[in-house]
């Protein structure tokens, strides 16, 4: 199974009301069992399912995938979280707060990607600086680490209020999602939700 697709999967049913269903707990259950969170400096584990998709598990976790397994335990509500999802959550959480949500931990002067200080929606198994943020000031975060990151949001917005659509998957899908380089309502709503979540208003 692949980490990026399992946590969008799961992540949308539970947004479809189907967190009760057997197939749902299941990729919960293998979330919590298989996600990673070793950054370097370990020897990666070699059976199933990290003896497939080398580009996915490669020699330390994926920031994508863990990323998405992240906001599909996000999605679960707090009286319905077990104990492992807590424990899943919180060592996700910490694997990127050590990142600063987009530096390298072994190095925080360097941006771990650049394409992750463009924000776009929907990210599909990509991620950005945004969508991190978002999840970890969701599930109540607010930690110094996220000050960059938090920074780099604020930043963006527009003198109308605004933020624009840097980053988009349009041409690959049946349908355009709004208009790279113009104004975006999903980019905007998101990053206002996070600032909302970070000052607490």
């Amino acid at each position: 199974m692949v980490p990026c697709l399992t946590g969008n999967m799961v992540w949308g049913l539970i947004r479809l009301g189907y967190l009760d269903e057997n197939r749902v707990q299941r990729g919960i259950e293998w979330i919590e069992r298989y996600q990673r969170f070793d950054d370097k400096g370990s020897m990666p584990p070699k059976e199933w399912p990290y003896d497939k998709y080398k580009s996915c598990w490669g020699s330390h976790t994926c920031h994508m995938g863990l990323v998405k397994a992240l906001k599909a335990l996000a999605e679960i509500p707090k009286g319905s979280r077990s104990n492992a999802t807590k424990e899943t959550i919180e060592k996700g959480a910490e694997y990127m707060l050590i990142h600063h949500i987009f530096k390298r931990s072994h190095d925080l002067e360097m941006v771990s990607k650049p394409s992750w200080k463009k924000f776009g929606f929907p990210k599909m198994w990509q991620t950005d600086a945004l969508e991190v943020t978002l999840i970890l000031t969701k599930l109540g975060y607010r930690d110094p680490r996220m000050q960059e990151a938090i920074d780099l949001i604020a930043s963006k917005q527009g003198k109308d209020g605004r933020w624009l659509l840097e980053s988009t998957f349009n041409g690959r899908f049946q349908t355009n999602i709004e208009r790279k380089g113009m104004p975006s309502k999903f980019v905007t709503i998101n990053a206002l939700r996070v600032l909302k979540g970070w000052y607490g208003r």
